[in-house]
């Protein structure tokens, strides 16, 4: 299978997390880039480095708005005297309709949702090749090949003009217009422990991209706010949205039966390319503890994936350091080229 990664991706290095309260290191650090490249590699993976596909395909689903706050956001923050080393918000509008302030501050609450997505030097040269990663992916799995892309910065909770949950661009959503601008029909099927609220948000009134989601139950878990199951899109994208919200600590059969619900409505779409939003974090091991997938059910996730027998491409989410990243990853790509 074909990998594609940018080296210029690790250069994202986030300092800041907040949890309850806390201030602590970010789980997403650049050695994640390691142990997935490993796992990869393990299960038969050749990396190529993508092309510069420029900001035309990010600009099909990001605000150029968004865009210019990304690329400039940084060098404006550290003009503010005082400023800390990388720009993380205080104060958010009340809702997308409020005014849109001149403010570097205004604009850093505007754009990012949390804290989990603080932005530093290299903040935007690594989501920008994280993204050209994703495009690279599609345009091979448009020629008839899967693959794998490491995609990270991850990207499943950025919405068109909104940071959030360690992402920045939705890779994941990237990837599927692309292939939808090249004539396909792809649906994104998100088995990351959160809810990938970002794309939701990206697709939600729209019919040509099927968006569906198996998380943790947002009841008390990550993103709080979306991932409910009565949420099935809006306008003419009512019906194209489905989510699969599972109690905490959901093992791998229980896991499986809510995998095949969501195969089937994407077989109901009738799509022929599969974007599959690939978070390892669902694992009984990941630090954020929301699901309790073991090693060799991600085998039989893949498996399951691959029996549908669409044309796929993974393109990684989340999934954070524990000794059994790596192999998690092993796990679901040999699954799915063995089934």
């Amino acid at each position: 299978m074909k990998a594609f990664f940018d080296d210029r991706q690790s250069k994202h290095d986030p300092k800041h997390f907040m949890a309850n309260g806390a201030v602590l290191p970010s789980p997403e650090q650049p050695e994640r880039i390691n142990r997935l490249r490993a796992g990869a590699e393990a299960a038969g993976c050749v990396f190529e480095a993508p092309e510069d596909f420029g900001l035309g395909p990010i600009a099909a689903v990001h605000s150029p708005e968004y865009i210019a706050f990304l690329q400039n956001i940084y060098s404006r923050w550290r003009r503010i005297d005082g400023a800390g080393d990388e720009v993380i918000p205080n104060i958010h509008p009340a809702n997308r309709s409020d005014g849109y302030p001149k403010s570097a501050v205004g604009q850093a609450g505007y754009h990012q949702a949390d804290t989990a997505c603080p932005i530093a030097e290299h903040t935007w040269e690594a989501a920008y090749w994280s993204a050209q990663s994703a495009i690279a992916g599609a345009d091979c799995l448009a020629s008839g090949a899967p693959a794998y892309v490491l995609s990270r910065p991850p990207g499943h909770h950025a919405f068109g003009d909104l940071a959030g949950g360690f992402c920045f661009l939705n890779n994941s959503g990237i990837a599927a217009e692309r292939l939808r601008a090249k004539g396909l029909r792809p649906a994104i099927l998100d088995v990351d422990v959160h809810h990938g609220n970002g794309t939701q948000g990206m697709f939600y009134e729209r019919a040509d991209v099927l968006t569906v989601s198996l998380h943790a139950d947002p009841e008390r878990f990550y993103p709080f706010f979306w991932g409910f199951a009565q949420e099935r899109g809006a306008g003419p994208g009512l019906g194209y949205n489905l989510n699969l919200p599972l109690p905490r600590g959901t093992g791998d059969d229980d896991y499986l039966k809510a995998l095949q619900t969501a195969l089937m409505r994407i077989q109901a779409f009738g799509c022929d390319a599969l974007v599959v939003a690939l978070g390892l974090d669902a694992h009984v091991d990941d630090p954020f503890k929301g699901l309790a997938i073991s090693t060799p059910g991600f085998a039989r996730i893949g498996a399951a994936i691959a029996r549908v027998g669409i044309p796929t491409l993974f393109v990684q989410e989340g999934g954070y350091l524990s000794e059994a990243l790596a192999d998690n990853l092993t796990s679901t790509l040999s699954g799915f080229q063995n089934a």
